[in-house]
C-alpha cells in the first residue's frame, strides 16, 4: 500500500514532495501554473522585478531526519525563466529511524528556458546520514545556473554521513556525473590532503549555456580554493572548498561574477 504524501511511513521517516513549474505566456512573462509543497517542503512565490518567476523553498518543519524521503521537482517550460532559492539552510539531523534520509532534486529545463537553482547550504549534522541526488535534464538551447553548498557539521561538531551525486544531461548527453562521500562510513581519505584537506565546506557551481559549446572556457584556478573546469559540452564546473559556509559563499559568489554574463 502506498504511503500518503507528507505522512510518516510505517517504519519511521516522512515522505514529502514539492513541485514547481514555470511557463512563459504570450508576452514572455513566466507564470507558475504548478506550485505545490507538503510536509516540510513548503514553497512560496517571491516578487520578481523582471519577467522571471521566482520561488523560495521554506522549511516548514525539521527535515530531513533519518528515514525521510524528500523530493523537489522544478521545471522550466519552453522559453520560461525560473529562479529557485531557499529561505534558510537545510540541516540533516539524526532521527528515530536508523535508516538514511534521502533528498532527491529533479530539474528539467526545456527548449530555450533558463533555470537558476540557488538554495542555501545543506548542513550535515553529527549523527545524521543523508543521501542527496540531484539530476538536471536540459533541452536544446536551455540554460542552467546551479549552486550546491554542503557544510560538514555545525560549529564545533563532527559531521554526519553525507553522500551526494550530481548528474547533468543536455539533449540526452551527459555533461557531468559525479559523486562525493564524506563523514562516517565514507571511503578512507575523504578528509586527507588529496581531498578536503581539513576543510569543512564544499561547493559546486554548474553553468550550462549554448555559447559554451563553441567557446569553451580554459581550466584555471580561481584563487587558492576554487578551480574552474570546462565540461564536454556547453557547460563549465567550478569546485571550491573553504573552512566554513561564509567563506565558501564568498568564493562561489566571486566565481559567478567571473563566469556568468
Amino acid at each position: 500500500m502506498s504511503v500518503p504524501a507528507g505522512q510518516a511511513q510505517a517504519d519511521g521517516g516522512l515522505r514529502a514532495t514539492a513541485r514547481i513549474r514555470a511557463e512563459a505566456d504570450a508576452r514572455g512573462t513566466s507564470r507558475l501554473p504548478v506550485l505545490d509543497g507538503e510536509g516540510p517542503l513548503a514553497v512560496r512565490r517571491i516578487r520578481s522585478a523582471g519577467r522571471e518567476a521566482r520561488v523560495a523553498l521554506v522549511g516548514a518543519m525539521s527535515a530531513p531526519l533519518g528515514g525521510d524521503r524528500l523530493t523537489v521537482s522544478a521545471e522550466a517550460g519552453p522559453g520560461a525563466r525560473l529562479d529557485v532559492t531557499s529561505t534558510a539552510a537545510t540541516i540533516a539531523l539524526p532521527g528515530q529511524s536508523k535508516r538514511p534520509a534521502h533528498y532527491d532534486v529533479r530539474l528539467s529545463v526545456e527548449e530555450g528556458a533558463e533555470l537558476r537553482w540557488l538554495p542555501e547550504q545543506l548542513i550535515s549534522a553529527n549523527g545524521s546520514e543523508l543521501r542527496v541526488t540531484t539530476r538536471a535534464e536540459l533541452a536544446s538551447g536551455a540554460r542552467l545556473l546551479l549552486r550546491e553548498e554542503q557544510v560538514l557539521g555545525r560549529a564545533g561538531e563532527e559531521p554526519g554521513g553525507l553522500t551526494s551525486r550530481l548528474t547533468v544531461r543536455c539533449e540526452g548527453r551527459v555533461l557531468l556525473d559525479q559523486e562525493l562521500a564524506c563523514g562516517p562510513g565514507a571511503p578512507g581519505g575523504w578528509d586527507g590532503p588529496a581531498a578536503l584537506a581539513g576543510h569543512r565546506a564544499i561547493g559546486q557551481l554548474v553553468v550550462v549555456r549554448p555559447d559554451l559549446a563553441h567557446a569553451p572556457v580554459q581550466p584555471q584556478m580561481l584563487g587558492e580554493l576554487a578551480a574552474l573546469t570546462p565540461l564536454a559540452g556547453p557547460g563549465l564546473l567550478v569546485t571550491a572548498v573553504a573552512s566554513d559556509a561564509l567563506r565558501l559563499r564568498r568564493v562561489l559568489d566571486e566565481a559567478v561574477r567571473r563566469v556568468v554574463p
